[in-house]
């Protein structure tokens, strides 16, 4: 089902002149995407939410395969992906959505459809993207930055997120970030989901061994030390230069590859699931 012309949903893309694919480091995302999801769930209702979830076939620490390609997926589709894309990959992540709500003894309530845990979600997918560019090509002029964070909005907007519910510009959304990031909170149930996502214990143990302590390292450089703090880490500024290091280093490589390369697997993913929409395969 596609939408109607004027749907309100709808959010204007960046100037035509400007490609968003320059921004996108694909390479990047296995570095911050354990990172990312600690950002997202340290909202007890997000957290709740995908840790109580009945829909096993999300569950990354029973399908890790899976639930990367639905999650990389949508951020293709969000980022780089027509109206029409949007639409489909819209209708099937809703049709997932739609099971993963509180129950009458939950301790925290929930529900994946509220556009303001959205907001949430897709902040911290804007937050994390600019923060890693950053590290790794140094800051964006004022055109880019702008363009880019407008852009981003459609991380929200493929959902349920309002248009005018994006913070209208980068400060705006900087005051966003700093107050709701002060309001997350670790408790133990969502901690033990963390640490086993750290230690990549959805991962056959060999896999386990001979990455989770690197895993960790980046997590743990890439967490505002707001949630470094929430959940027990320590960081010390040797690391923090090692880090800086190695993420200026991969994104001088980067930085001369074509685009296709440096988008790679976010592009792959969106042709698959165009793939998938015309053999009539599930999306999600």
């Amino acid at each position: 089902m596609t939408r109607p012309l004027h749907d309100p949903f709808e959010f204007e893309a960046s100037p035509p002149e400007v490609d968003v694919r320059q921004y996108l480091d694909g390479a990047a995302g296995f570095f911050g995407a354990a990172a990312n999801v600690i950002m997202q769930l340290s909202n007890p209702p997000v957290g709740y939410g995908v840790v109580e979830s009945p829909v096993e076939s999300g569950n990354v620490m029973v399908h890790p395969i899976k639930r990367l390609r639905t999650t990389l997926t949508y951020l293709a589709v969000s980022l780089l992906g027509s109206e029409d894309d949007r639409a489909a990959y819209r209708e099937a992540v809703d049709s997932v959505h739609k099971h993963v709500r509180s129950r009458a003894g939950s301790t925290v309530k929930y529900n994946a459809f509220d556009p303001k845990l959205q907001l949430w979600v897709a902040a911290c997918l804007y937050w994390g993207a600019r923060d890693l560019y950053e590290r790794m090509h140094g800051p964006m002029d004022e055109f880019d930055a702008d363009a880019f964070y407008q852009h981003s909005a459609r991380m929200g907007t493929t959902l349920q997120v309002r248009p005018d519910m994006w913070p209208a510009d980068r400060a705006a959304f900087d005051r966003y970030w700093e107050e709701n990031l002060a309001k997350t909170r670790i408790d133990p149930k969502i901690k033990a989901y963390f640490e086993d996502l750290i230690d990549l214990k959805m991962l056959p143990r060999p896999f386990q061994l001979a990455f989770g302590g690197v895993h960790r390292f980046f997590v743990t450089g890439l967490l505002p030390q707001h949630l470094r703090d929430q959940m027990g880490m320590t960081w010390t500024p040797r690391q923090d230069r090692l880090l800086a290091r190695m993420l200026r280093t991969i994104g001088a490589v980067e930085s001369v590859a074509p685009a296709p390369i440096r988008s790679f697997p976010l592009n792959l993913y969106l042709t698959d699931m165009r793939l998938r929409r015309r053999l009539g395969l599930r999306l999600v």
